[in-house]
């Protein structure tokens, strides 16, 4: 993912605004929800140390051999475990504080339920990064003092983000970044000694790794709570502000999908691979409960077809919850989810399966089959409400009969009687349930009004008479989905884009200390060639130019010629420096790739697209004759460059490329034959 957001060459950093503090970052921004978010970090920190003291108080019990000993240390321990879940219990109650996080607008709404954000302690990554630049990339390590201040002023911000979207890019930003120092920084074979310590957010235990996925997995998760609080911010009493609780939800659901896809093995409870999915369904039936909310935003006409389409869109709702609730109680999430969210969900489910059957009750009894009527219509819908017909019952002759109607509308109004007093019975056994005003005002308004629409036509002998009804089947216009994270969108430059291009200038990749080369072109041919976009590589090197004498090799990569950084320049900016320099003495530094043949082309595989063999058994002779005589004296007449046109005809077929024809401008040479250097690739120049 990284390799595709390289930026071209080396861009400045761009600065911050007049703002004291980053873009979606504000520390000192007192809200209740950074209020939240500080009494989750000191609880935190106290569920650390009674994690601690009941560690050794355990190890304590295994090594006593003295009975008191034992006996007093087990009574300890059982203080600290009551203590510890005491906290626990608090930490779960500000996870279930949505009213902190729901909008500031009043609204006769259920709330939702966001998530909190991870908490985590300060990273300290300059000595670490500046020991890997010096022994890895043979650079001054306090050349880039200003981008490690840069990299740890950005993780800072990150842990207080703005509740938008541009705390959200904040967070992505910071995340594509890790993906450019893991690839500068972190080899996959080498531990660097960097402790990351994350706390996971519903139960408070601290996880410490020197790993840097379990970073990128907690930002986010991070990225994923905040579109949640985003979410329950939103205006639920406007058609965009509905818009926007979906689509929030729906990101969230991405965000948390991607991370269970991507980092399947992170040892924090609240990342794990159940977890995250019991999470996704949660973030879903949210954004399905914000789907029926718009459609019932404008009001719900007493008209029959009307009635019939918002029956089956509270069944979907009722459904994803009952879902929801199933997952919540299965192993292993079950003992770490908490048990208010478990209890809403199951409140949530009971409450819009109640309104599914209170809506199809009111299109049964109020609504008469009349003449001119579309019968045909009526009786579709009517039979696609339900998965199949009460006994006894057609859907034309139920329509047409009025006793039926009544008797099959108030067996609904009695199921809907019965799942509202469900709902509000589940909502009375959570204390935590119990003290949101507005949902037991919504709970106990719906369940009223199917009471007293039940009374106003409840007869005495309905109780011998009720039919069992069906459950309504779900459908709905608006299917959710889940939206991916888009980080493509987010336009971050890698702080560390000094040392180079990172296709090359990576981690799992080891290079020799730069070494210097100082040559001269001699009648205006260096000897070689180059090749590559960044940086650029030493190709078809003449192995008699000063330049081979001086110790470049082919395959060598440039990295400065006279002190002018060349890591980010492309062939023709190379050549229209090295033609600067005339006849002048010429300093280059290079690095060679420990092993070769990662990085550079075969030689066969390369010369086989436009010469034939003879070219590479001509190189091989020469090697030959340098390894076997290393003490001999290098005399021009055996260099490429002073070929006769004899040898150049009867060695035709090595000189079969096209012409090029770029040239370092020298002093004329009189009857000067061509170079075999002359005549290059399409990817290649001369100099």
């Amino acid at each position: 993912m990284t390799d595709t957001l390289l930026p071209a060459a080396p861009q400045p950093l761009e600065k911050e605004g007049d703002g004291y503090f980053r873009k979606g970052c504000n520390p000192l921004a007192q809200t209740g929800r950074s209020k939240l978010q500080n009494q989750r970090a000191a609880l935190n920190q106290q569920i650390l140390k009674a994690v601690r003291m009941r560690t050794g108080a355990e190890n304590l019990l295994k090594a006593a051999t003295n009975q008191k000993v034992r006996e007093q240390v087990r009574l300890e321990l059982s203080f600290l475990n009551s203590d510890l879940q005491m906290l626990k219990e608090e930490l779960e109650g500000l996870n279930i504080s949505v009213g902190v996080y729901q909008s500031t607008e009043e609204a006769f709404t259920i709330p939702l339920i966001p998530l909190g954000l991870k908490e985590t302690k300060d990273v300290d990554f300059s000595v670490v990064l500046k020991d890997f630049i010096l022994e890895h990339y043979s650079e001054d390590s306090y050349l880039y003092e200003d981008e490690i201040a840069d990299l740890m002023d950005l993780r800072q911000a990150c842990r207080t983000p703005s509740r938008d979207e541009a705390g959200v890019e904040l967070l992505m930003s910071y995340f594509i970044q890790l993906g450019f120092v893991e690839s500068r920084f972190f080899p996959p074979t080498q531990q660097m000694g960097i402790l990351f310590t994350w706390y996971d957010s519903l139960t408070g235990v601290p996880v410490s790794q020197q790993n840097l996925l379990l970073e990128k997995a907690s930002i986010l998760f991070n990225i994923g709570a905040l579109y949640t609080q985003i979410g329950t911010r939103c205006n639920r009493q406007t058609e965009a502000g509905l818009q926007s609780t979906v689509d929030a939800f729906q990101r969230a659901a991405g965000v948390l999908n991607y991370l269970k896809e991507t980092f399947t093995h992170t040892p924090s409870y609240d990342m794990s691979p159940a977890m995250l999915s019991v999470l996704v369904k949660m973030m879903l039936a949210q954004a399905q409960e914000s789907t029926f909310e718009k459609i019932c935003l404008s009001g719900i006409q007493n008209e029959f077809f009307m009635l019939v389409k918002v029956a089956q869109e509270a069944a979907k709702v009722g459904e994803v919850y009952r879902q929801l609730h199933t997952a919540m109680n299965q192993e292993p999430v079950k003992e770490n989810i908490p048990y208010s969210w478990a209890s809403l969900a199951c409140v949530k489910a009971h409450h819009y399966e109640a309104l599914a059957h209170y809506f199809t009750a009111t299109l049964l009894i109020d609504h008469q089959l009349k003449p001119g009527t579309d019968e045909d219509h009526q009786e579709k819908c009517l039979s696609q409400l339900y998965d199949h017909m009460p006994e006894g019952m057609t859907p034309l002759a139920t329509l047409k009969n009025v006793h039926q109607r009544q008797q099959l509308g108030k067996s609904h109004l009695c199921r809907a009687v019965t799942h509202h007093e469900e709902s509000v019975r589940e909502a009375s056994l959570c204390k935590k349930l119990r003290n949101i005003e507005v949902l037991q005002e919504v709970l106990s308004a719906a369940h009223q009004r199917s009471r007293l629409k039940y009374t106003q036509l409840r007869e005495d002998y309905d109780l011998l008479n009720l039919i069992d009804v069906p459950d309504i089947i779900s459908k709905t216009e608006r299917e959710v989905e889940i939206i991916p994270p888009q980080f493509s969108k987010v336009t971050v430059t890698d702080f560390f884009q000094k040392l180079g291009p990172l296709s090359v200038f990576s981690a799992n990749k080891r290079w020799t200390p730069p070494r210097s080369i100082h040559f001269t072109a001699e009648e205006g041919d260096l000897g070689f060639t180059l090749r590559g976009n960044s940086p650029v590589q030493v190709h078809f090197l003449d192995p008699y130019c000063s330049a081979a004498v001086a110790g470049a090799k082919e395959g060598d990569y440039i990295v400065s010629i006279q002190d002018v950084d060349c890591k980010w320049l492309t062939v023709s900016e190379v050549m229209k420096l090295l033609k600067s320099f005339g006849q002048d003495d010429i300093e280059m530094k290079v690095v060679s790739l420990l092993d070769a043949t990662s990085s550079m082309h075969s030689k066969c595989a390369t010369y086989s697209v436009g010469m034939q063999k003879t070219y590479s058994m001509i190189c091989l002779a020469i090697d030959d004759d340098d390894k076997t005589d290393k003490t001999k004296k290098i005399s021009k007449k055996l260099s490429f460059l002073s070929w006769s046109t004899k040898n150049r005809q009867k060695s035709a077929s090595t000189l079969c490329l096209p012409s090029v024809g770029v040239r370092v401008a020298g002093p004329p040479v009189k009857k000067k034959l061509p170079s075999p250097f002359s005549l290059l690739t399409s990817d290649s120049s001369l100099y």
